[in-house]
């Protein structure tokens, strides 16, 4: 790769805050593009420059709305040609919008980020959103880039215990920031019942059936199968079921294969998207995560708790941060039918004032400990770490 050029030019001294320039493939909707868009959202409202790097998608519209700056570049790429040549793009683009640092939020454009943010002089930081799979020494060296930052952000401590452990980051670089909730968006109170009959219509749900929603992509690990298998052994045929996530659809139609053969007598519904989360937590009556392998933190179930949901997660990864058990939420095995259904058995069963008293909790949880704003000042304080030793560094040369 090309030397270093730190000159990083007065013009960026002073008084003004700094510019970020977020990196990650796409900014289709998800937790790290939700997490992009939200930081991005913070640093505009507090008088920074926001600036985010990818290949688009439809969230482009969000960071046009709210002030921030897209560049359009092929960071979704895992050729490494097209790595080698990003860093050429992110290295002008650094320089065109002159900024101060560069946060890589995953690996393929982490690679391109960290050599244009060597080139350039700039600051680089990093965000581990899972524990990656290790696999052979060359997928390993690959995943070794989000370590590399000056500052490491992990979204749980989960994580944070996967990229000390396997990276050997050190406290000093490490820093713990979970996801955040727009808890002004997820917030009961603000989902009035036309926007509840709306969807209720949309997607043909019987009035008076309990409603049981597991939210998430459909891919293997997601656990779609182990919840088919836990309504089955419910029981109930008076039990709505909602698969909500799009993905492969030769994978739906196994799933839809699974449902009509175990259901059970409950009824299925498989829905690939939902412009209107909000309210689709609140047709719930429980809220499953399934996932058979760690979630690095579990977006769905803290929107659903910020809800004041009923929720129900396999016991491990982030799931084991963010639900106390029995107060806010249960924990079950993972990959275990059994006993999530004897879960759902229970939540199901719960008496009204049970259910009042745990939506309370689960409100007050979520909104004092993973609240998108929590997140932005934390990650914006990592920033501003980096940030005076830029100045001093501009004010010795």
């Amino acid at each position: 790769m090309p030397e270093a050029d730190t000159n990083t030019g007065a013009s960026r001294a002073g008084s003004r805050k700094g510019t970020i320039l977020q990196v990650l493939p796409r900014l289709v909707m998800g937790g790290v593009e939700r997490g992009t868009v939200d930081i991005a959202a913070a640093l505009v409202a507090a008088g920074w420059t926001a600036a985010v790097a990818s290949q688009g998608g439809p969230m482009v519209r969000e960071l046009d709305r709210i002030g921030a700056t897209h560049i359009e570049l092929p960071l979704a790429s895992k050729n490494p040609f097209v790595i080698r040549a990003n860093v050429d793009r992110l290295a002008k683009a650094i320089a065109r919008l002159d900024v101060d640092i560069v946060h890589a939020r995953s690996r393929a454009p982490a690679w391109s980020a960290r050599y244009a943010a060597e080139r350039t002089g700039r600051h680089f930081v990093t965000t581990f959103h899972n524990a990656y799979g290790l696999g052979s020494m060359l997928k390993r060296r690959y995943n070794a880039i989000m370590a590399a930052g000056e500052r490491v952000i992990a979204i749980s401590h989960f994580v944070g215990d996967h990229v000390a452990s396997i990276y050997g980051v050190p406290p000093e670089r490490l820093r713990i920031i979970p996801r955040g909730v727009d808890v002004a968006r997820f917030d009961p109170d603000k989902i009035s019942p036309e926007r509840m009959v709306r969807l209720m219509r949309a997607w043909r749900l019987p009035d008076g059936m309990p409603t049981v929603l597991l939210p998430g992509r459909l891919t293997r690990w997601k656990g779609q199968r182990v919840f088919i298998e836990a309504i089955a052994r419910l029981e109930r045929p008076s039990v709505h079921a909602i698969i909500l996530g799009a993905g492969d659809a030769r994978y739906r139609r196994e799933l839809e294969a699974a449902a009509a053969a175990l259901g059970g007598g409950a009824t299925f519904r498989f829905i690939d998207d939902c412009a209107d989360m909000a309210a689709a937590y609140m047709l719930a009556d429980v809220v499953v995560s399934a996932s058979t392998a760690p979630e690095g933190f579990g977006r769905v179930i803290v929107e659903a708790q910020a809800m004041g949901r009923p929720v129900i997660a396999t016991a491990h990864g982030g799931a084991r941060e963010t639900i106390v058990p029995g107060e806010t939420g249960w924990l079950v095995p993972p990959d275990d039918a059994a006993a999530l259904a004897a879960m759902l058995a229970f939540a199901l069963d719960q008496d009204a004032a049970s259910r009042v008293a745990m939506s309370q909790r689960e409100v007050t949880h979520v909104r004092a400990q993973f609240s998108s704003a929590l997140m932005a000042a934390r990650t914006l304080a990592v920033y501003d770490e980096l940030l005076p030793q830029a100045a001093a560094s501009i004010a010795a040369a």
